[in-house]
């Protein structure tokens, strides 16, 4: 039976710890940084002499102040680390995921506030935003009926606020690495020699960055500021893809099949780059991808007015098995929920198709 240490920690102003024991094994006491230092101040628990109260009262303070940076860091590295793992992408329940997000977030805020050079916290507390907006916000009131318009606009308002905070968190991070880089936009010499500095690492701020700005613009096309940074957005996903085509598996060849096919050609857009890239989806997926087939459908069937294309993409999305791969988990059933919508209503992309009676 391991012996044990009980350290009295007495309550000081500033610290917020009231009277308590803390059990910690013996053999830890020397080697755990914390419960060292509460060793120290517990073994003084007992004096009365006020000076020494006072003196030990103002140690704990400044142990406090010390440790609580490196405490936070500690607790970010593990939340942003490989911990995670599949928490929330493997799970099966889209609902629960999105309940649980928002408090994720406010968690990795507070944690942010005090340790806002944390470049994992920034990514994950960007994304996170991004993902939420998305995933959550926006995919839902995309399928609201018609007669919801204005709860379908507050969501969508919502929703590029969530972008817009997001990128903001992202593009910080990217400040922090490579001064001035969310302002070199309006020089695209200054701003390409910066991208060229971007390592294989900085590639997930990138996507999410340019994620973030792009979903906020799908939104309110008449956000012209947004609008101006689009050309400034495509230098970056395009060196995020010469940096690592395989970040994500095939998540940045899905994401440029849905780039080149929105754009109109004057701001970059290419029908046959698109194609390209969903072909490199599927490749790098074994056709398991339902994010590309759904993109396809919608951004290179509708405009052609290719119905049976557009039916097929989807049936293959429905037919892909979303407990196969669990760290997918999660995004195959929401885009299987956005398939079966996007076919139930295809009426509403294919003027030829009747429509229903109960419309």
């Amino acid at each position: 039976m391991k012996k044990e240490l009980e350290i009295g920690i007495q309550e000081s102003s500033g610290v917020g710890v009231s009277n308590q024991s803390v059990l910690v094994p013996a053999m830890l006491a020397d080697k755990n940084p914390l419960p060292s230092s509460l060793c120290v101040l517990g073994a003084f628990a007992p004096l009365r002499d006020k000076k020494r109260v006072k003196f030990f009262a103002l140690c704990s303070l400044l142990i406090a102040l010390c440790t609580s940076c490196s405490i936070n860091t500690l607790v970010a590295d593990a939340l942003t680390g490989k911990m995670g793992g599949t928490v929330f992408t493997g799970d099966p329940d889209p609902q629960l995921v999105g309940d649980a997000i928002p408090f994720a977030i406010k968690m990795f805020e507070a944690l942010l506030a005090s340790t806002p050079n944390h470049q994992g916290l920034r990514l994950t507390t960007g994304s996170l935003f991004v993902m939420y907006a998305n995933a959550f916000v926006q995919g839902p009131a995309d399928m609201l009926p018609n007669e919801n318009w204005q709860q379908k606009e507050d969501a969508h308002t919502r929703a590029k606020q969530f972008y817009l905070r997001g990128q903001k968190i992202l593009y910080g991070a990217l400040d922090l690495k490579y001064k001035g880089f969310s302002a070199a936009g309006a020089d695209e010499q200054a701003f390409r020699a910066l991208l060229n500095k971007c390592k294989k690492e900085d590639v997930g701020l990138l996507y999410w960055t340019v994620a973030g700005g792009l979903a906020a613009y799908s939104l309110d096309l008449l956000d012209f500021e947004l609008n101006a940074k689009i050309p400034e957005w495509s230098m970056m996903i395009k060196r995020a893809y010469e940096l690592d085509p395989d970040f994500g598996g095939a998540t940045l060849d899905e994401f440029l099949l849905l780039f080149y096919a929105s754009l109109p050609e004057v701001m970059g857009g290419d029908k046959q780059r698109a194609k390209d890239h969903f072909k490199k989806a599927l490749e790098k997926t074994d056709g398991k991808s339902t994010s590309a087939y759904i993109s396809y459908a919608t951004s290179i069937c509708v405009p052609a007015q290719d119905y049976e294309a557009y039916k097929d993409n989807l049936e293959k999305a429905l037919a892909i098995d979303p407990d196969a791969d669990v760290s997918t988990r999660l995004v195959n059933i929401i885009n299987q929920r956005k398939a079966r919508w996007l076919l139930d209503n295809a009426y509403l992309s294919f003027s030829f198709l009747p429509i229903p009676d109960n419309y």
